[in-house]
């Protein structure tokens, strides 16, 4: 008792805190410059190909995630926010927002393939492997386009009810998507394509990023009042509410270090650990860069990338600082 006394008492002369021994050891690790100009939202992993793609405007900007070296660009997309990765097939799509099209691309020389008409202003996507089909979420069209890969055709459009943000899927044939407008999750099959249910989120605006622990059936969104709900995925049960940084609009979820990370447009990052199925405590903040909002997880290196720019000064409240030209880049963050 004395030992851990003294040794207690030591820590606390030496001005080192008991609670700072949890932090997860993640910081800064590089930052990679694309610096040309326009606004930007998603980014993706292509861990076959071991590239990141970042939207940035009218065009995609393809990394090396290892080197942050630019690999190549894809052209022409205009308004882009996500990109899709079917590595099975080779193919890559785009949502682009200003065209209401999805461009789809290869993924190794990174060549335009074709056009996608989908629906009004396409913002997020993924690509589920259990139903292996795309997934698109149209946020003025307030739907859904399913698209086979296989065929490249459009073989479902789905009524959400509301503006759609992220979506995820539980490998088990239910598609789950955020809605921003009614506050609520949506959960579809990914067969029928029908609505099975409506998740309203108690203590939670205008959701934005959403992320899925399929091992424990756990849906983990955040929201624009500084808050990350975690739900039961098959009831929709509220299991946790967390506090998190302002302007949040991404969130994954790492289902080897149990760690989730809220990308706070505030300039932080907000870590979430998930103690147990039922049990989530807020591990830690990270300083990042005031935009980078958005966020990607690297399963195999467990690293995270951002992007963000540098902005101007503003002292106007309410409007957006303006990006200084040149500045766009892309954080990442690791052990």
């Amino acid at each position: 008792m004395k030992k851990k006394i003294l040794t207690m008492a030591l820590l606390v002369a030496t001005g080192i805190s008991v609670n700072a021994q949890k932090k997860t050891g993640i910081h800064l690790l590089a930052t990679h410059t694309i610096g040309s100009g326009g606004g930007w939202d998603y980014l993706s992993v292509d861990q076959k190909n071991n590239n990141l793609f970042v939207s940035h405007g009218t065009q995609v900007n393809v990394l090396n995630k290892s080197t942050g070296d630019s690999v190549g660009v894809i052209h022409n997309t205009q308004g882009v926010h996500g990109i899709a990765v079917v590595s099975s097939l080779g193919k890559g799509y785009t949502t682009n927002g200003k065209t209401a099209t999805c461009t789809v691309f290869d993924l190794r020389n990174l060549t335009v393939m074709s056009q996608i008409n989908v629906g009004q202003n396409p913002d997020a996507t993924f690509y589920d492997d259990y139903s292996q089909k795309v997934y698109v979420f149209n946020g003025k069209s307030h739907d859904a386009t399913v698209i086979d890969p296989q065929t490249d055709k459009v073989v479902a459009t789905i009524a959400l009810g509301g503006k759609p943000e992220a979506g995820v899927s539980d490998g088990k044939g239910k598609i789950y998507v955020n809605i921003e407008d009614t506050n609520e999750i949506v959960c579809f099959d990914s067969k029928t394509f029908s609505v099975l249910s409506r998740y309203k989120l108690l203590g939670g605006e205008e959701p934005s990023g959403l992320a899925i622990d399929k091992a424990n059936s756990r849906l983990l969104t955040v929201c624009s009042n500084k808050v990350m709900l975690i739900l039961d995925a098959k009831t929709g049960k509220l299991m946790a509410k967390l506090p998190i940084g302002d302007g949040a609009d991404g969130v994954v979820f790492d289902s080897t270090t149990k760690l989730a990370f809220s990308s706070n447009g505030e300039g932080t990052i907000t870590v979430v650990r998930e103690v147990s199925a039922d049990k989530f405590v807020v591990e830690e903040t990270i300083k990042s860069e005031p935009g980078a909002r958005t966020i990607a997880l690297d399963t195999v290196t467990h690293h995270i990338f951002l992007p963000t720019a540098s902005f101007e000064k503003n002292n106007v409240e309410g409007q957006r600082p303006k990006m200084i030209s040149g500045t766009f880049k892309v954080l990442e963050f690791g052990k």
